[in-house]
């Protein structure tokens, strides 16, 4: 006697759970211009280094003898693997298997993640494409257990805090997966192929008279202006890269440090550009992602939240091969100035940075926060408070650049506790914009004078001249006032410098109630 029956069935079932929905679904699936998640596996990780869980896991069909007929697998696909040599826990929905809908194994693996991920303490990706439940149910047999639990909420949460999470958008993405693809350090949408939706077209014509389409609806356009998913991607091919890209500035877990690199880029390197590229106009705006270009590690700058919260730039890059965080202001939108939805990107990069000890290196030219109506139908001072407090309260090493404007309350957000302030001869700083302030302080002297404009214009240099960073620098208001062009190796040693610091911040990090 053996067990070869048993093995042939085991056999049979492995066979089957790779066919996924079939045939007849896959080609469904490619004819819409998307991969089956075991292709958006493969394309992601490393050569041969997926190792499946639960591949057993699925539903089994017995005829009356109880023989073995047929096997359904699990709509979900879960498992170990490598990128760039280190190890990830990755799954997905498997949309040829009931439209990505959760089958009741389905979903236990897709709540398993979270647990795998907390227990291995890898970073987690999630390559999303389903939806959550259906009004008709899943349609098969119950697992025991509660396969609803608020308790796979926790885990979400537990993860964020404690590991990597980035999640790709790859097609239509609905109920808990949506959940879970926001509830990530970094996402990502394939701009041909995905949407992200509360609720489908349907439902929304039907609750609320609106009829749209699915991108019109939930497309990247959409959500990469609101805040709910970071970044864009032409394709999935693209979106996928974008996850890889993120990871490699990524450490494991909190318990670790984000990864150097050897790096080929001169830490003296001194860019003639950066002497002049900021006007000597002070209306004049320049451009600030070319100011990064010249000072960090040549094409390290990895930028996240781009379409969202305009005003503020916020993204990962490398000095000498060392991972930092970058914050910096755009002053071709709205001049810079901190608006809500700016304030409440910049408050989550900082926090990913505190969370994974990244030293942060802000380039500020900020004006203050944004004024008018609409920004205070935003509760732009909460949200900008908010952010003010959240930047007091980190504890990894901060450097500032002060490359031009630097006022009013908002300006606090740009300087950490105990931050090494460089500033360059274009700094100029206050409690308000000399525009702002002369025009309040000197309204009626302005309209009495035989010509305003000359008048306000002459207020205007006199009070600029005293915002000059000069002063600072004889009072250590700042600690160096620099050629532009010695930024990059000024910012390399101090970065060399820190380092001994970070190991001691090692672990969980929370942050107290905050506006």
């Amino acid at each position: 006697m053996s067990w070869k029956s048993e093995v042939d069935e085991i056999k049979r079932r492995r066979e089957r759970a790779m066919l996924q929905g079939g045939d007849a679904s896959v080609q469904r699936q490619h004819d819409k211009g998307r991969l089956t998640i075991r292709e958006r596996i493969a394309a992601l990780i490393d050569d041969d280094s997926f190792e499946e869980i639960g591949k057993a896991a699925g539903a089994s069909e017995r005829g009356e003898n109880g023989e073995f007929l047929d096997f359904t697998p699990a709509n979900f696909v879960l498992g170990f693997a490598k990128i760039d040599g280190r190890r990830i826990i990755v799954g997905g929905e498997d949309f040829t298997l009931k439209g990505g809908s959760p089958s009741p194994a389905g979903l236990r693996k897709s709540v398993y993640a979270e647990d795998l991920a907390l227990q291995y303490k890898m970073p987690l990706v999630r390559l999303h494409e389903g939806a959550g439940g259906s009004v008709g149910g899943s349609g098969g047999p119950s697992l025991p257990g509660p396969v609803f639990s608020p308790s796979r909420f926790k885990s979400v949460g537990q993860t964020l805090g404690t590991l990597p999470v980035a999640s790709a958008a790859l097609g239509a993405v609905a109920g808990l997966p949506a959940a879970r693809l926001v509830s990530s350090h970094f996402s990502v949408m394939s701009k041909s192929t995905a949407q992200l939706l509360v609720a489908g077209p349907a439902v929304v014509e039907r609750a609320m008279g609106e009829k749209l389409t699915k991108d019109e609806l939930g497309g990247a356009q959409v959500h990469t202006r609101n805040g709910a998913v970071d970044n864009a991607a032409e394709d999935e091919t693209e979106a996928l890269a974008q996850i890889r890209r993120f990871l490699s500035y990524m450490p494991n877990n909190v318990w670790e440090l984000a990864p150097a690199i050897s790096c080929d880029d001169p830490v003296d390197r001194q860019e003639e550009a950066l002497i002049e590229i900021v006007p000597r106009e002070r209306r004049r705006a320049f451009d600030m992602r070319r100011v990064l270009s010249l000072i960090l590690d040549r094409d390290s700058f990895f930028e996240m939240g781009k379409g969202y919260g305009r005003s503020q730039i916020t993204g990962l890059a490398r000095l000498n091969g060392h991972v930092i965080g970058v914050w910096a202001n755009d002053g071709r939108h709205l001049a810079g100035s901190m608006t809500a939805d700016g304030a409440q990107k910049a408050q989550r990069f900082i926090e990913l940075c505190e969370t994974f000890h990244i030293p942060i290196v802000a380039f500020v030219d900020e004006p203050g926060f944004m004024i008018g109506s609409k920004a205070e139908q935003q509760a732009t001072i909460r949200h900008g408070a908010r952010t003010v407090i959240t930047a007091a309260m980190t504890t990894v090493p901060w450097a500032s650049v002060m490359v031009r404007r630097s006022f009013g309350v908002a300006q606090a957000a740009h300087y950490g506790p105990d931050a090494y302030v460089l500033a360059w001869p274009s700094a100029e700083s206050g409690p308000l914009p000399v525009e702002g302030g002369v025009a309040v302080a000197f309204r009626r002297e302005i309209a009495a004078a035989e010509d305003p404009d000359a008048k306000r214009q002459e207020l205007e240099d006199m009070l600029a001249a005293r915002q000059s960073p000069f002063p600072r620098s004889e009072a250590l208001a700042v600690h160096e006032l620099i050629d532009p062009r010695e930024t990059r190796p000024m910012l390399c040693k101090w970065l060399d410098r820190v380092q001994g610091q970070l190991p001691h911040l090692l672990g969980p990090r929370t942050f107290a109630l905050r506006p």
